[in-house]
């Protein structure tokens, strides 16, 4: 299968101690995971339960709720009957409830337990997290950092945020807990590569990379993707969230892509398409746009390249399982598994992409 090739590098991830969220593994030789976070009231039940199952169907594999109060703890319940993914209850400060939520259902608790107060607290929430089979994810962050630590360095910086994250490491660890993840985010890129890539150096256990309020859209991804790119090709990550002002969803389909540009996880279609110019044949960006659109439910690993014009388009096209390649007098060379196969009118080539799609995603299934 042409979407097997090898890459010409492979990355060698760093092997981290594997724990479970839910029914997803994370760390160990596992899959990176790709995270959201819904943006509704947890309270609200259709809407929470909507965006989630919407997320899921995008390709979120953990899916994380803001839990700010009681009523959003007992609404778990009712949440995490009607979804198929595991739920990360967000928790700050009120250590009750990291409990609640643990006892509701939550397959694991974001917290900081330097901000949940007295060890006493604490170890109250990792007993409600063993009962309950729930892991903990330590949530450091460089915009709430520990008051004695930022006396100590002045200011966030890569150090703090990893002393930080050992301080709750060595806290968690007494307890006799290890079914935890750690993360050292801060919105500004360098920091946070600098702090993962210490944290990564001293402890052996999962790692969720974030940067955190990344931004709108466009440059929220392209500064994740510097700073998860950054670490990525080191190996360092096992588990991601990309943090967007912007649908929940898009973060999803931000993190796939990736994780998909470094051959780490290839999940739906990846498409390699030309920039178009004056060459091209038919209109590229129009129709890459509607292909993405009319292939967004396809799950299965298959590779699709749309080039405008025969300058490189035979070369991409026998890189791929699929392949237009822009020809003369509306007649486009469609190529299949790396050979040309027969042409193709331009009226009919988005029809005959998504049913040949189609169809090798059914046979992978198979």
């Amino acid at each position: 299968m042409i979407s097997e090739i090898r890459p010409f590098r492979k990355i060698n991830r760093k092997r981290t101690k594997e724990i479970n969220v839910g029914k997803i593994k994370i760390g160990g030789n596992n899959p990176i995971s790709v995270q959201t976070m819904t943006n509704t009231l947890t309270t609200d039940h259709k809407s929470t339960i909507e965006q989630i199952n919407r997320v899921t169907e995008a390709g979120a594999d953990i899916v994380r709720v803001s839990c700010p109060d009681e009523k959003s703890t007992e609404s778990l319940k009712t949440i995490i009957k009607n979804i198929d993914v595991p739920l990360v209850a967000d928790i700050h400060f009120h250590y009750k409830r990291a409990i609640e939520a643990a006892e509701n259902g939550a397959d694991c608790l974001r917290i900081n337990p330097g901000n949940i107060g007295e060890r006493k607290r604490v170890a109250e929430i990792v007993s409600a997290a063993k009962n309950n089979n729930c892991s903990i994810r330590i949530g450091v962050n460089a915009g709430s950092l520990e008051k004695d630590i930022l006396e100590k360095y002045r200011e966030p910086c890569p150090e703090a945020l990893v002393d930080s994250a050992l301080r709750n490491i060595k806290i968690l660890e007494d307890m006799d807990f290890s079914n935890f993840k750690i993360s050292v985010k801060s919105s500004d890129v360098f920091l946070s590569i600098m702090a993962y890539k210490l944290l990564s150096n001293k402890t052996d256990y999962p790692l969720h990379l974030g940067i955190t309020e990344a931004g709108s859209f466009l440059p929220g991804s392209i500064k994740t993707s510097i700073g998860f790119g950054s670490l990525l090709l080191d190996g360092i990550g096992d588990t991601i969230r990309v943090s967007l002002s912007d649908d929940p969803i898009e973060e999803v389909n931000v993190g796939n892509e990736i994780l998909k540009s470094l051959n780490l996880r290839n999940r739906g279609v990846k498409i390699i398409s030309c920039p178009s110019c004056a060459r091209q044949a038919f209109q590229v960006i129009d129709t890459v746009k509607k292909l993405e659109k009319n292939l967004s439910h396809i799950k299965e690993p298959i590779t699709l390249s749309i080039i405008g014009c025969v300058v490189n388009g035979p070369g991409e096209a026998k890189q791929t399982d699929i392949g237009i390649t822009g020809g003369g007098k509306d007649n486009h060379m469609l190529y299949l598994n790396g050979l040309d196969t027969e042409k193709v009118t331009t009226q009919d080539m988005i029809d005959k992409i998504v049913s040949l799609v189609e169809e090798k995603a059914s046979n992978i299934k198979k």
